[in-house]
């Protein structure tokens, strides 16, 4: 499993083009796209329900699916692990640029 070096980016714009090169294997962006839909889930839930419970559930399945696709398919480290807001941050303008037909599904 590949380690890189942590590296200092100076903004989102500039650690975002990192983060999609670390999504190169189409397993690993669907299974980041199906976490990240079962958390919508989870989040919706929350709100209708008013059980805190979803929001632990919509983050477990959203990281437990990533980091699937990270250890199984990508064959490296999640960027969460060195760039917590800029991956979580990642995570959702990659699941945007999915539905916009931006990046292959």
């Amino acid at each position: 499993m590949a380690h890189a070096p942590t590296k200092e980016f100076a903004s989102f714009a500039e650690f975002y083009p990192f983060y999609l090169n670390e999504h190169r294997d189409r397993t690993c962006r669907r299974l980041h796209f199906v976490g990240s839909t079962i958390a919508l889930c989870c989040l919706a839930a929350l709100v209708v329900t008013g059980n805190a419970w979803w929001l632990l559930a919509g983050l477990v399945s959203g990281y437990a699916f990533a980091w699937v696709g990270h250890f199984g398919f990508e064959k490296n480290r999640p960027a969460t692990f060195r760039h917590p807001f800029y991956s979580f941050a990642g995570d959702w303008v990659m699941y945007a640029d999915i539905w916009r037909g931006r990046i292959p599904f």
